[in-house]
């Protein structure tokens, strides 16, 4: 595992302070997985957990809470209800991935990467949680278990991919819930719930299994505060075998930005909505004279002149989706799939190799571009999403019809280059949803964004839970 350390450290969180009680003896961690099981059957209107283990998990509280008896030694994460998002396995459970391709699956016999460290740090795993079809989705509803809710507004959506986690944390149903990312789908819901949502340097967290966006996945962070956010990450950090993204090393030195380059979009697809486009200025700037760095501002047809790296996004993603399942099986059975899903695999169908590659080879001039802008001493800071919010099965306004389209997402740039990137919680927007105000720095100085979240948060310290729900504790 690596040292993740940060020199700017907030105060002691919510993750660290159960971890105390229990491994002091205070607190149980039978008494923990109760009342995250409890609290999962209060809120069932969140439909955010989909799959219990709960006779599983109290055993384990017990020999948790056993060994400590004993005097043995336990995990700095020792009894925390842990939820994994159904996109990753977690051992005795089935993973479906939202999907009727998937239903009928047999249980995981071993965990996923961030789960299995998790788990052996001491966390507990009591279930699994909501996603859309296949993690294509920036909302989660599919055929198998429905829409998520938004703990802040029950007709709204908490996003995708990782929705189920992110209303499971702002519900407050467990400590800690998995996430991944490989377009913003750990930090499009923690902006819709009020979370910190963290993308990693692909490569900090490996990567066992092969995923179906082959360089742009990685398992996420989503927390209520900046120590928790760093705790998670000292526990899932360090390489894989087999992975040839994963860094050997510690996730940077921590240096934070001396300048912010502020920009509504880095893709020029339209003036943002005048609500989005005021909270941004705001908080942009409020960030700034917390940093006491200065802000310049650049339009969204500076970034990448000729080309746009979003559309390459969907090009490469798509194509790649379609290929692992097949032209064979995405013909035959694409009526079981959701009407999103079937959109996106068509037309991963229909991308030729030529284009793929052009697609791949335009990526390289991208990570060029961004290395050159962000330098060593630069934050790029954006909207995490380019709207204030969308129904449960992304409705924007109209009905909804299709795929989210382009214009709603800021966080595929992150992926495409392989830059890290947080969602912070900067208050919210007129209609009463979250706003999340997203920072990008250099490759590999991750912790900067955990220093850069810390100020923040003593700054402008946000709500531990939705209005009407109650942080775990």
């Amino acid at each position: 595992m690596l040292t993740t350390t940060a020199t700017h450290a907030s105060a002691p969180g919510n993750l660290r302070r159960l971890a105390t009680q229990v491994q002091r003896g205070e607190r149980s961690a039978r008494d923990l997985v109760d009342l995250s099981l409890a609290r999962i059957e209060a809120h069932g209107e969140l439909n955010a957990v989909v799959a219990l283990c709960g006779d599983e998990a109290r055993a384990e509280a017990d020999s948790v809470d056993a060994a400590i008896a004993r005097g043995d030694e336990v995990g700095p994460l020792a009894g925390l209800p842990l939820l994994g998002k159904d996109n990753d396995d977690v051992r005795g459970l089935p993973t479906t991935h939202g999907s009727k391709w998937f239903a009928g699956t047999s249980p995981a016999e071993t965990d996923g990467v961030s789960v299995g460290r998790l788990r052996s740090a001491g966390a507990i795993a009591v279930g699994k949680t909501n996603v859309p079809e296949f993690c294509i989705e920036g909302f989660t509803d599919n055929l198998i278990y429905g829409a998520t809710r938004n703990p802040w507004d029950l007709q709204r959506s908490p996003g995708g991919s990782s929705g189920g986690s992110a209303a499971a944390l702002a519900g407050g149903l467990a400590a800690i819930a998995t996430a991944t990312d490989g377009g913003g789908s750990a930090r499009i819901p923690a902006a819709l719930t009020g979370l910190l949502g963290f993308k990693p340097t692909t490569g900090l967290i490996g990567r066992r299994r092969l995923p179906e966006w082959m360089e742009f996945s990685t398992d996420g962070l989503m927390a209520t505060t900046t120590d928790d956010l760093q705790l998670l990450l000292s526990a899932v950090a360090g390489p894989v075998i087999g992975d040839p993204s994963a860094a050997p090393r510690s996730p940077g030195h921590g240096k934070m930005p001396r300048r912010i380059l502020l920009a509504e979009r880095t893709d020029d697809l339209g003036p943002l909505p005048p609500d989005v486009a005021a909270a941004l200025s705001t908080k942009a700037h409020e960030l700034a004279d917390v940093l006491r760095v200065p802000v310049e501002t650049r339009e969204p047809g500076w970034f990448f002149p000729g080309y746009s790296p979003d559309e390459d996004w969907f090009t490469i993603a798509a194509a790649e989706h379609a290929s692992l399942y097949g032209r064979q099986r995405i013909e035959r059975d694409l009526g079981q799939l959701y009407p999103s899903t079937q959109e996106f695999l068509t037309f991963g169908l229909s991308v030729s190799a030529d284009d793929y590659l052009a697609a791949r080879r335009r990526r390289y001039d991208a990570v060029l571009r961004m290395d050159g802008i962000l330098g060593d001493d630069t934050a790029l800071v954006t909207p995490t999403l380019a709207v204030a919010g969308y129904g449960l099965r992304g409705e924007t306004g109209e009905e909804g019809s299709g795929l989210l389209g382009p214009e709603v997402y800021s966080t595929a740039i992150q992926n495409v280059v392989n830059l890290p990137a947080i969602s912070l919680p900067a208050g919210s927007t007129p209609d009463g949803l979250p706003f999340g105000l997203q920072v990008t720095i250099p490759r590999w100085n991750d912790l900067a964004l955990i220093n850069l979240a810390a100020a923040w948060e003593r700054a402008r310290p946000w709500p531990l839970a939705a209005p009407g729900y109650e942080p775990f504790a």
